[in-house]
């Protein structure tokens, strides 16, 4: 199978079909015009052409391929967004899908957005959507998929939308979830935490409940990784923090790894709820988000070119990506349904 990636990002598409194929796909090209994102893709897909911006992207030009997959942007779409939808630039981005779509007639295509993509403008945004894939003579079947359903303590709700030119079309969904002993969030964080039992996270809403200042416990999930940062990253929405019990002041020291502070002490983990206390709280590390995403540890870390990412890109990027473990579900029912 050969596949062209749009809108590519680092490589979440990618790495997922790489995982549930066995390196087999092909990819013919992909599109991409962040250069931080398109450092980190490079750094570890060399051999993929990007065509860089969509909308200049001539067809001609593309080589023949089997399956179209990508996650067209969707802050036009996003309920933390203003809801423009095709009013928005962003918004008329699907439609540079539609005309590759039409143009190269792969027999398959799976795009991902977010949930609010179904109800923008009461339903009439995602009607025009599936017209005018209907239209290009696919075959659609979509559903609403959540991260935290496939390995990952991550709360991130997605559609993902399959189409086939095949008149014996292929039944990629529902596709079933996973048991929620496969997401204890204390595993995603003990090897980066210099602790036995790791970084546990407690919700806390401190400041007017605002999504950024949400801390979730080991037993809850955390919210949505976002791609904005900014401000004691709270606009990552993610924190971590170790404390312990009955102690108001603990022995720091710097951790090699990391660089950042860490207690000394091994045993008896707490939350604090005083976010006051200097050194008891900081947001999830880069690592730890790529661990909410799927990807391999530093993943982010370095571009092409070996040079390293800043933080406040690797949290951008990891934000936009897609969760690794949920395409490669997908591919995997593709693969076995076709």
């Amino acid at each position: 199978m050969k596949y062209f990636s749009m809108f590519a990002g680092i490589g979440g598409f990618e790495k997922g079909i790489e995982q549930a194929t066995n390196n087999t796909w092909e990819c013919v090209g992909y599109s991409e015009i962040d250069k931080y994102a398109i450092s980190i893709y490079q750094k570890h897909f060399k051999g993929h052409k990007n065509y860089g911006d969509t909308t200049r992207i001539n067809t001609s030009t593309l080589p023949d391929f089997d399956i179209l997959v990508g996650g067209f942007p969707c802050q036009a779409f996003s309920i933390a967004g203003q809801r423009k939808g095709f009013d928005d630039t962003r918004g008329t981005l699907f439609f540079e899908v539609a005309r590759i779509l039409r143009d190269k007639r792969p027999r398959y295509f799976l795009l991902e957005n977010v949930k609010g993509l179904l109800s923008h403008n009461n339903g009439k945004t995602y009607h025009t959507i599936l017209r005018v894939l209907s239209d290009l003579g696919y075959n659609i079947e979509w559903q609403v998929l959540n991260s935290k359903d496939f390995g990952v303590p991550q709360n991130r709700e997605r559609i993902f939308i399959f189409g086939t030119r095949e008149r014996s079309r292929p039944k990629i969904f529902p596709i079933g979830t996973s048991s929620k002993t496969d997401y204890v969030v204390p595993t995603l964080t003990a090897r980066y935490a210099n602790a036995s039992n790791g970084a546990y996270l407690r919700q806390i809403s401190p400041q007017g409940g605002s999504q950024g200042m949400r801390v979730y416990d080991s037993e809850g999930l955390a919210t949505t990784i976002a791609s904005q940062t900014g401000g004691l990253g709270a606009k990552t929405g993610l924190y971590a923090m170790r404390g312990r019990k009955g102690e108001q002041q603990l022995e720091k020291r710097k951790d090699e790894n990391t660089n950042t502070l860490t207690s000394v002490q091994k045993d008896n983990y707490i939350i604090s709820e005083n976010l006051n206390l200097k050194h008891r709280i900081r947001r999830l590390t880069p690592v730890e988000c790529e661990r909410l995403q799927a990807f391999p540890d530093n993943w982010t870390k370095y571009g092409n070119d070996n040079k390293l990412i800043s933080d406040s890109q690797r949290y951008k990027c990891l934000g936009n990506a897609v969760t690794v473990n949920v395409i490669e579900s997908i591919i995997r029912k593709i693969q076995q349904a076709k």
